[in-house]
């Protein structure tokens, strides 16, 4: 995917449902800009949902996508933005669950340290971890 002086750099893009289980999967070079690679992931995205995101996905663009679909974007804006967005601090507070999402991922430790060099491949353990992820939820709920 992408490189650096460091060796190989991904970013990994989910979406996920209310419960912090995932939707849709991305992988995209680390050098890449978080809010271009978020247009093609917001098909999962209604009318009446919110999008939940960290502030490198702050963009008029992306916040214009969404009201023209009818969702609210609960984005925390970046620091140096003139005129910032209202932010719903107790909605903000949900975000915990995506993140509590990413942490479970990098409990595998192929993920963690990024063995695959090839992206198909590490994309298919990022999805392959996920499903386990889903499917704990699913087994202690039956």
């Amino acid at each position: 995917m992408g490189r650096s002086r460091g060796g190989l750099t991904t970013k990994i893009h989910a979406v996920t449902d209310a419960r912090g289980l995932p939707i849709t999967l991305k992988l995209t070079a680390g050098q890449a800009h978080d809010g271009r690679s978020a247009g093609d992931m917001l098909g999962t995205v209604g009318p009446g949902q919110t999008l939940l995101a960290d502030a490198a996905y702050d963009s008029n663009r992306l916040r214009d996508h969404l009201a023209k679909v009818g969702a609210s974007a609960v984005i925390r804006p970046i620091p140096r933005r003139s005129d910032p967005p209202p932010l719903d601090r107790e909605a903000c507070k949900r975000r915990n669950r995506i993140e509590r999402f990413f942490s479970k991922l990098k409990h595998y430790r192929a993920i963690a340290t990024r063995y695959e060099k090839h992206d198909a491949n590490f994309l298919a353990l990022i999805k392959l971890a996920a499903t386990r992820i889903r499917l704990r939820v699913y087994d202690s709920v039956s």
